[in-house]
C-alpha cells in the first residue's frame, strides 16, 4: 500500500470527492480529510488529505497524474506521505 499526502485542498472538499478523483488512477483503500484552522482571522481554514492507495504502482501513477493539478478551485500538491506508524487503533499517518 502507498500512503499519499494531498495538500492545498479547498475547505469544501469532501472525502467522497477525493476518493472519486483518486479512483481514476487505481484502487483507493481509505481517504481522510483534515481541516486545520491556523488563524481565527483567516477567511478559509487550510485542508489536506491522506489517501491510501492499494499498491505502489497505483500510488505513483496518482502522484504523477494529479500533483499540481486543479481540484475544487485549488491547485493540489500530491506526494508520498513521509511515514506510517501502526498504533493500537490501526494505521496512523505522520
Amino acid at each position: 500500500m502507498t500512503n499519499l499526502y494531498v495538500d492545498n485542498l479547498s475547505a469544501r472538499t469532501s472525502e467522497s470527492s477525493v476518493r472519486k478523483l483518486f479512483e481514476t488512477h487505481g484502487s483507493v483503500c481509505r481517504v481522510h480529510i483534515v481541516t486545520v484552522v491556523t488563524d481565527q482571522d483567516a477567511s478559509q481554514p487550510s485542508c489536506f488529505g491522506l489517501v491510501e492507495m492499494a499498491n505502489d504502482v497505483e500510488g505513483h501513477k496518482a502522484i504523477a497524474a494529479l500533483n499540481g493539478t486543479g481540484f475544487g478551485g485549488s491547485t493540489i500538491r500530491v506526494n508520498e506521505a513521509l511515514t506510517k506508524r501502526m498504533g493500537s487503533s490501526g494505521a496512523d499517518w505522520r
